[in-house]
């Protein structure tokens, strides 16, 4: 058999080990799993002598917010950042204007992303609409999962967050009966409105808008409680759910209690929440406005605990471009500027240096940036593994080398926007990025295609609830 590439001489990160194969990819996928120094024909040989073969990161929270705010980014700019990232598939959220919370939505995001992206993408579609037909076809449309806050939207931003938002019990209720029946995954940003509003309030009385404000108004106790209602509320309905972002060692106990007394949700955290701390808030300010906030390095710790035990599946970026002039409002009033920051270029960087200074195994990042996050949404095992007849998104790692973050050589539109990791020096190197089989991202550039990335549909008999 001829094969399209075959790449020789790597470290080839499998569901079994580190093993010494060589990869044959054809028409898109993985045809073979070759004795290193195989002498099979292929149009193209790759050497990874000395590097790693990895499956290609999947990044199960992302915004681009297409067709919104082009000049925070879209669907190309934001996915060739992927590509340099070592991530070859993102689950697109569904924030945008108008919010995808119906069919034809749906469908018109689907289509700008298919001519625009660079890697593979699945898309979110949003419940809170509580319309049982049309969150049926988006199921039938291929939607990867659900998204809902259990916040309001953000002030003036009602059409983005149109059917997203459902900080009342009765609506979330109704809203997660509907969503069990398609069997998806339903990811929640869990945080109570009614104290969030409380502390806000309070501190905008009080004449607060420094950077700190933002934490104090969203302290842990925030994000606990949200977790024990939506927790204790699907012990009803059985829905088929995982926490968003976990930041605190207090709702990371939270979802622990559940678990061990017969829950199926799952939890993800952020590189952001393993690197940083509320320090970096004072570091850099507005530029560190997420939500949830950083946190102590006690919760940092915390985070760390939650993926060593398998409390957290997951480790994703909710990578989220604004402008420099967006978030420059907050250096006088922290209220004014809009939450999230950019990240995706850093996923594989963060997991990978833990896994070559010793904090986990090589494996095990693998799992949480990649495996995880296939098997629970329902994509695994054409994605999040390197096998036979699995689809060809690989990454080839030099470990051997060092990446220090200049801002200004990042790819995503809001490069100007990544104050936290500018500067920072990780172990290892991305050197190439392989998408359906096709080189992406080699030495520093993106040499791809927009439209080169296909749309992800879960296999809705093989959502993983066992994690």
């Amino acid at each position: 058999m001829k094969f399209d590439t075959i790449i020789t001489g790597g470290d080839v990160v499998t569901e079994s080990g580190i093993e010494t194969l060589d990869v044959a990819l054809r028409d898109g996928k993985i045809m073979a799993l070759l004795a290193r120094g195989s002498q099979a024909e292929a149009d193209e040989r790759v050497d990874a002598s000395g590097k790693l073969v990895l499956p290609g990161a999947i990044d199960i929270h992302f915004h681009c917010r297409a067709p919104a705010y082009p000049e925070r980014g879209d669907f190309a700019t934001e996915t060739r950042a992927a590509a340099a990232g070592g991530v070859t598939t993102i689950f697109e959220m569904p924030i945008s204007k108008p919010c995808c919370a119906r069919p034809g939505i749906f469908r018109a995001r689907r289509q700008l992303a298919q001519a625009n992206a660079y890697v593979n993408f699945a898309l979110y579609a949003a419940p809170g609409l509580r319309r049982p037909e049309e969150i049926r076809e988006m199921a039938d449309e291929g939607a990867i999962g659900w998204k809902i806050f259990m916040t309001e939207a953000p002030a003036g931003r009602d059409d983005e967050f149109e059917g997203l938002c459902l900080p009342n019990e009765d609506e979330l209720f109704e809203a997660l009966k509907l969503v069990a029946e398609t069997g998806l995954v339903c990811v929640v940003h869990a945080e109570n409105n009614r104290l969030l509003e409380y502390l806000t309030a309070r501190l905008i009385e009080a004449g607060r808008n420094d950077p700190e404000a933002h934490g104090d108004s969203r302290p842990p106790v925030v994000e606990a409680l949200a977790v024990a209602t939506l927790l204790t509320m699907n012990e009803t309905v059985g829905a088929n759910l995982h926490i968003a972002h976990v930041s605190s060692r207090e709702a990371l106990d939270m979802l622990r209690r559940f678990k061990a007394t017969g829950s199926t949700a799952t939890g993800e955290t952020c590189p952001h929440y393993l690197v940083f701390t509320e320090d970096d808030m004072r570091r850099v300010g507005p530029y560190a406005k997420i939500n949830p906030p950083l946190r102590s390095s006690d919760d940092q710790a915390a985070m760390w605990e939650g993926l060593a035990d398998g409390s957290l599946i997951a480790v994703t970026t909710d990578h989220s471009p604004f402008t420099p002039e967006e978030k420059e409002r907050a250096r006088t009033d922290i209220w004014r500027t809009p939450p999230g920051a950019p990240g995706v270029e850093e996923l594989v960087l963060t997991m990978m240096d833990a896994a070559c200074n010793g904090r986990m195994s090589i494996n095990k990042a693998v799992e949480l940036i990649s495996t995880n996050g296939a098997k629970r949404f329902g994509i695994y095992p054409h994605k999040g593994v390197i096998a036979v007849n699995a689809d060809a998104d690989l990454v080839i790692y030099d470990t051997t080398r060092s990446t220090t973050i200049d801002a200004n050589r990042l790819f995503t539109k809001a490069k100007l926007c990544d104050r936290l990791y500018d500067g920072m020096t990780f172990q290892g190197r991305i050197d190439r990025t392989i998408v359906n089989g096709r080189t992406v991202f080699l030495d520093g550039k993106v040499i791809g295609e927009k439209g080169w990335g296909k749309f992800v549909r879960p296999d809705r008999a093989h959502v993983d609830r066992s994690l």
